[in-house]
């Protein structure tokens, strides 16, 4: 909440009807009179100075709505928040039904050690806000409620809704990234306690163990995994791509042998030829490659990666017309892959296409530069990147005719 904007509501200079009809001019007078110098305050952005006025006012008339309201919106951001609570409270005793209201009395009973009713106002009015800013607030001050009080599944379901109206907030990406973690650990924790020996608790230890780019003790994991439950879903390929990405050709080997295996119990099985394709690409046997890339296309045209693959192999294999249309399809797909643009810069170079070879060389240093910074970002947080690109490639330079 950065505004008072948000919240004050008008005041009504001539004080209410009925009280207009029940009360002596004197009393309405007065009234009138400590209105329109809270509004003068307001107007001078002098709060502190309103807040009398508005005291005076209710005492004047304590069924006076908009006074009340005010008061306990102008005491909260003075950090009265047991002031603002009684005040809060009395304006929607008089009106329930004003959700804004009740959200910022939500957040005011959080910031006064009542976390208890705070949940419940914000839990109310939440779903009833309409204002981005106030959501954004009052969402953010349930999140840290429920995570307080272990809800975390009910503070993933707010997480969700804020993301939906600006997935770019950094704040909400890292409360979501801090949310999730936890929400990870506790299903870690209660597998670890439910089920200590089972295939799935050695498949969660060796995801840990990728994540910390400790390869060779996750392949272990998924080992045991297998061992326990052959048909664990996701484990094997899991297990393929730790033993694709090793430095032993071995692995390497058994990773192949493991792809095929899939592909011949699943013809559809997209990842697995994608992956065929990328192990014999690096192998330099280019046609092998294509004709995998092909496989995954036909199951999968839309799949970025496959697109890019195809392109490499067919550059491979002095192809590079018949590149083209992949590579250009592949960033449009995907238009953060970096090596995609380089690529294709050097093919509208061959073909004469300067200002566009150009264009593609800017967004491709733009995006090496950007990959450098998550690169060494990624070594601080000791994680291992979702994907690597050819060494080469990410230099700058080109190998053969690929």
């Amino acid at each position: 909440m950065r505004s008072l904007k948000y919240f004050v509501f008008p005041l009504c200079l001539a004080a209410s009807c009925a009280l207009a009809q029940t009360s002596s001019t004197s009393t309405a007078a007065q009234i009138a009179l400590h209105s329109q110098k809270a509004q003068q305050y307001l107007r001078e952005k002098q709060p502190k100075l309103a807040i009398p006025e508005l005291k005076a006012v209710v005492r004047l008339d304590p069924n006076n709505l908009d006074a009340e309201a005010n008061l306990g919106v102008l005491l909260y951001f003075q950090g009265d928040y047991a002031g603002a609570n009684q005040a809060l409270g009395k304006a929607l005793a008089l009106h329930p039904d004003i959700p804004k209201l009740q959200a910022l009395l939500g957040m005011s009973e959080e910031r006064s050690g009542d976390p208890q009713h705070a949940v419940k106002d914000l839990a109310a009015a939440f779903p009833q806000l309409h204002d981005q800013k106030i959501q954004m607030e009052a969402g953010l001050s349930l999140i840290h409620l429920y995570q307080a009080h272990d809800q975390l599944a009910e503070a993933a379901g707010i997480v969700r809704q804020l993301q939906a109206l600006q997935p770019k907030n950094p704040q909400l990406i890292y409360v979501a990234y801090r949310l999730y973690s936890d929400l990870a650990g506790e299903q870690l924790l209660s597998l670890s306690l439910v089920a200590p020996d089972s295939a799935q608790m050695h498949a969660a230890m060796a995801y840990e163990d990728s994540m910390q780019n400790n390869n060779q003790a996750a392949i272990a994991q998924y080992r045991k995994a297998l061992a326990i439950d052959p048909k664990l879903p996701g484990a094997e390929f899991s297990l393929a791509q730790l033993l694709q990405n090793a430095n032993d050709v071995k692995q390497q080997q058994e990773a192949a042998s493991i792809y095929e295996q899939a592909l011949r119990e699943n013809p559809y099985d997209e990842p697995s030829a994608l992956a065929l394709g990328d192990m014999n690409l690096t192998q330099g046997n280019f046609k092998i490659a294509q004709t995998y890339y092909e496989r995954a296309l036909k199951i999968d045209p839309e799949d970025a990666e496959a697109n890019f693959g195809l392109a490499k192999a067919l550059i491979g294999n002095n192809e590079s017309k018949q590149a083209l249309p992949y590579l250009e399809k592949s960033i449009r797909l995907d238009p953060t892959n970096a090596s995609a643009h380089f690529r294709l810069a050097t093919l509208y170079r061959q073909e004469g296409r300067e200002q566009d070879a150009r264009q593609q060389l800017q967004i491709f240093q733009r995006l090496r530069k950007l990959k450098d910074k998550l690169s060494d970002l990624y070594k601080q947080m000791r994680m291992q990147p979702v994907h690597q690109e050819n060494h080469h490639e990410s230099q700058g330079g080109m190998a053969g005719g690929q």
